[in-house]
C-alpha cells in the first residue's frame, strides 16, 4: 500500500500534465450547449421585434420594463452576438457578461414569480403551491384526452406535462456562464486560444 501510494504520488502529476491538453473540451461543450439556446431566443426575438418590444414594456401583461425598443433591441443583439460569438470561442469571457446580465433580468422578471421547477412536478420536495395545483390540472387534461381524443398517438412522442417556466433553466445557463467566464473559449477549440498564441509571439 505504501509503495502503491508512493508511485501515485509520483505519477499523478504527470497524468495531470498530459489531461492539461484536452482541457479545452469542457469549454468547448458548455459554449457549443449555449449557442443553440442563444441563437433560438435571439432569431426568435427578431422575427417577432415589434411583439417582443410591446411585451418588454406593456406592465399589464408584460414585463413593463422601460424603454422597450432599446431593451429588446439590446437582449435581441446580445442573444445573437453571443451565440455566433460562442461557436467561434471569439472574446467568450467578454460576451459571457452581457449573457449574464441577460439571464439575471430573465430570472427576475419572467422565472422567478414561478418557483424553480421548469417542468412542474407535483411529486418534488421543493413544489410551490403553484406546481401543486398543476396536479389536478394535468390529471383533468389527461381525462378529456383519453375520453375525446387518441390518447396513444396525441403521447406517442412523450408524456404530456404543464411548462411551470420556473427558473431552473435559467439558472443553469447562469452557472455555465460563470464558468465560462473562468474558461474563457478553452485551450485549441477557440479563436481566442490562437489569438493568445499569435500575441504572445508578436509581443515576446
Amino acid at each position: 500500500m505504501k509503495n502503491f501510494l508512493y508511485a501515485l504520488a509520483q505519477y499523478y502529476p504527470k497524468i495531470c500534465s498530459a489531461f492539461k491538453h484536452a482541457d479545452g473540451i469542457a469549454a468547448l461543450a458548455l459554449r457549443f450547449y449555449l449557442v443553440p439556446i442563444f441563437w433560438m431566443a435571439g432569431t426568435n426575438k427578431l422575427m417577432h421585434f415589434q411583439d417582443t418590444a410591446e411585451w418588454f414594456g406593456n406592465a399589464d401583461w408584460g414585463l413593463g420594463l422601460p424603454f422597450p425598443f432599446l431593451m429588446a433591441a439590446l437582449a435581441t443583439s446580445t442573444e445573437i452576438a453571443g451565440a455566433v460569438l460562442l461557436a467561434l470561442g471569439l472574446f467568450t469571457r467578454l460576451i459571457s457578461i452581457p449573457l449574464i446580465v441577460t439571464m439575471l433580468v430573465a430570472i427576475v422578471t419572467v422565472h422567478l414569480p414561478n418557483g424553480w421547477q421548469a417542468i412542474a412536478d407535483p411529486n418534488a420536495s421543493f413544489a410551490n403551491a403553484q406546481v401543486l395545483a398543476s396536479a389536478e390540472k394535468l390529471e383533468k387534461a389527461r381525462e378529456i384526452l383519453e375520453n375525446y381524443g387518441n390518447y396513444d398517438w396525441l403521447t406517442s412522442s412523450g408524456s404530456f406535462v404543464i411548462l411551470n417556466n420556473g427558473i431552473e433553466f435559467a439558472v443553469t445557463y447562469l452557472i455555465m456562464l460563470i464558468a465560462l467566464i473562468v474558461l474563457g473559449g478553452g485551450r485549441y477549440f477557440s479563436l481566442d486560444f490562437w489569438l493568445k498564441q499569435k500575441m504572445a509571439k508578436h509581443f515576446s
